[in-house]
């Protein structure tokens, strides 16, 4: 399957210690890796959130390296949610809130 029947849009919340880890760095480096398009900012409470696009496989190696972060990073939850592509090609990271 190939084209636009293939592409998914999340939004991600990640919780956990993910703020001054470099996590941003991080999902940045791994959706440019994957030629995905999106986003991603430091939330006020400390959460991180994404908006992420692009091919179904690439979308779910991206939220499973959410999941893990980088060093120093303990994620201890990642809530999905369904949401429309971003405006915007390419993956951008935001400043914090």
């Amino acid at each position: 399957m190939s084209g636009k029947d293939d592409l998914t849009s999340l939004r991600l919340r990640i919780e956990g210690v993910v703020q001054a880890v470099g996590f941003r760095v991080y999902a940045t480096n791994e959706a440019r890796r994957l030629g995905l398009d999106g986003w991603v900012h430091n939330c006020a409470d400390g959460t991180v959130e994404s908006l992420v696009s692009g091919p179904t496989k690439a979308v779910e190696a991206y939220v499973a390296a959410c999941m893990r972060g980088p060093a120093g990073a303990r994620v201890t939850n990642v809530d999905l949610h369904r949401a429309e592509p971003p405006a915007e090609k390419g993956f951008r990271r935001l400043p914090s809130f």
